[in-house]
């Protein structure tokens, strides 16, 4: 798949079906501004309506302070009501295409991540962290709230209480304390994070990707339904499956004592 040249991302294909993502504005610890939302939004929407090669993306940011310290408040700084909520509504967009592309993709918090930016990594599926990562949502401090799912995304990762200290106070943890309470899965040295990401991200890319994507799916959807309602989606998404060529091909392999080779048909 070809993707424009954008000016606050930097795409970098690795291999057949990774991509890595940076979050490109390290003069501004790669800060949300307008330019960025809108690019994000293209990217996640492109891959969600054609992935082509692309199996699983690995979104990390530029140099080794943060991964994204949130909205740009320089650029924010005397913008009218009106345009504050417009560009605002570019955001929602970017986080939203993020939510539903059926791509999993990866969070490696090279550095600190604040306000959006953490809500950024919340929207992904899972995320991994440098060991000197920080992470905090404190709009509160400023007059506003999370508004990138933050006060959604948060307390399903973490629980209310936990996401009600964290949201309401402002203050920000370690990569170990978001560690144990479940809002990371990994804690990395900062020089083995994105090997370490890029290694999951292949073990993903190396599954069926119509399973992964179906099961994503499942996992996502399921969550905001009742279980037994929540298992009827389970296993439309199932059956989708079955009559597919990646499942013969598996079973076949199992049979034959080889690995699969999956085409996403």
């Amino acid at each position: 798949m070809t993707f424009p040249k954008y000016e606050t991302l930097v795409l970098e294909p690795r291999g057949k079906h990774l991509l890595l993502v940076r979050l490109n504005r390290p003069e501004v610890l790669n800060a949300l501004n307008t330019k960025m939302g809108q690019e994000l939004t293209d990217l996640w929407t492109r891959l969600g309506a054609d992935a082509g090669a692309v199996r699983c993306v690995v979104l990390t940011g530029t140099g080794e302070r943060a991964f994204c310290a949130g909205a740009d408040l320089k650029e924010r700084d005397g913008m009218s009501v009106e345009v504050w909520r417009a560009q605002h509504e570019g955001f929602e967009r970017a986080f939203i295409a993020l939510v539903v592309c059926p791509v999993p993709v990866i969070a490696a918090l090279n550095g600190h991540a604040f306000g959006g930016g953490l809500e950024l990594a919340l929207c992904c599926d899972f995320i991994f962290a440098a060991r000197n990562a920080r992470l905090a949502l404190p709009e509160a401090s400023r007059g506003l709230m999370p508004g990138g799912m933050g006060t959604q995304n948060l307390p399903r990762a973490v629980g209310e209480r936990r996401a009600k200290e964290l949201i309401l106070s402002g203050r920000p943890i370690g990569a170990d304390e978001g560690h144990a309470w479940g809002l990371v899965n990994r804690v990395c040295e900062p020089a083995k994070l994105l090997e370490e990401a890029l290694a999951t991200a292949q073990q993903i890319a190396d599954n069926a990707p119509l399973s992964v994507r179906q099961a994503k799916r499942s996992i996502h959807y399921g969550l905001g339904m009742d279980l037994l309602t929540g298992y009827r989606f389970e296993i439309e998404a199932y059956n989708r499956l079955v009559d597919t060529e990646d499942r013969r091909e598996g079973v076949r392999a199992f049979v034959e004592k080889r690995r699969p080779r999956f085409e996403g048909k």
